[in-house]
């Protein structure tokens, strides 16, 4: 199944008379797993649609939960910020060549982003009934995804706050056996859409993590990490300076071509690792879900968005699990 079909919500994103890369268009995959599609033309783009997936740990200033939690009293505080960080990229993106930029909300009930400030040139997708997550309505009409405030996967270093999705519940999560954070799992399927990501913001971790995956990102590390709880932060004024250049910049490349899509050749191997073994076990009630120990399933599909969307559904069933919900 072509991933673009997985979404129809998508169709309403679309701008009227885009074309859309098809097969036969000069598009093709070649080399080892996990490598960046090439393309035989490069051309300049004239129309330039932005997806930006906009995080809250990686924003300048956030060290610990309570920055980034609803009804903790600094939580207002910091969507604000979260808010101005996503302006800055749109204003860079803008400043770059972008015409039309969409916003998704991708932090915790994803109704974090402040509609009211921000920028009149983006539109907003928010709430939390999502099947793919932090990048609900990304499809081939896209040209470039940014990922802003994002941070590093738990047990990967010391990133701020680091985690997997969920972290409460979740250890790790691996793509083809190898240990991946929200960001390469994101670039992923933005790949499964051919649309290159092509700016990561967050701390200096998740930065380097990102360009040592992604040929070509740009990234904006608005603060470094000296432990898990513990960050040396840029102002917000000097952040969102740095965000708005640097996405400036991620546009202007990949107008020139210089930034391919993420592709992972299938078949998709998606595990988890829940730190209980309550989800991994209701997990098996699911078609496509192997139990490979106490507390780890595995799902493998042929196309990477069908592997994803049934990872991203046993994530939910954890968090419904550990509720008590189910």
């Amino acid at each position: 199944m072509d991933p673009a079909d997985a979404l129809p919500r998508a169709e309403s994103l679309r701008r009227p008379g885009y074309a859309l890369v098809r097969p036969g268009s000069g598009v093709f995959l070649e080399g080892p797993l996990l490598r960046p599609v090439k393309s035989r033309f490069r051309r300049r783009r004239s129309h330039v649609r932005v997806y930006i997936s906009v995080d809250m740990e990686g924003i300048t200033g956030a060290a610990v939960g309570k920055h980034v939690q609803p009804g903790e009293k600094d939580y207002d505080r910091f969507r604000r910020l979260m808010t101005h960080e996503a302006n800055a990229a749109i204003e860079g993106a803008l400043g770059g060549g972008a015409t039309e930029v969409v916003v998704s909300d991708g932090h915790g009930p994803m109704t974090n982003i402040m509609v009211e400030e921000l920028h009149p040139g983006a539109r907003l997708i928010s709430g939390s009934n999502k099947i793919f997550g932090q990048l609900e309505g990304i499809d081939r009409g896209f040209d470039a995804a940014f990922f802003v405030g994002y941070h590093q996967r738990e047990g990967g270093g010391d990133g701020i706050m680091n985690h997997t999705y969920l972290g409460r519940f979740v250890y790790e999560v691996r793509l083809n056996g190898e240990p991946v954070d929200e960001a390469a799992v994101n670039a992923g399927l933005a790949g499964a859409f051919n649309v290159p990501v092509a700016l990561v913001t967050g701390d200096n971790q998740v930065c380097a993590d990102a360009e040592r995956r992604l040929p070509g990102v740009v990234t904006a590390p608005v603060k470094e990490a000296l432990d898990r709880f513990v960050g040396l932060s840029l102002t917000p004024k000097k952040a969102q300076e740095l965000i708005r250049e640097r996405a400036r910049q991620a546009v202007e490349a990949v107008r020139g071509g210089r930034i391919k899509p993420y592709k992972v050749n299938p078949p998709v191997t998606f595990e988890v690792d829940f730190k209980r073994t309550s989800p991994a076990h209701l997990a098996t009630l699911f078609p496509g879900v192997e139990r490979r120990g106490p507390r780890t399933i595995a799902i493998t599909q042929a196309d990477y968005a069908s592997g994803f969307k049934l990872m991203w559904g046993m994530l939910i069933i954890a968090l419904a699990v550990s509720e008590g919900l189910l």
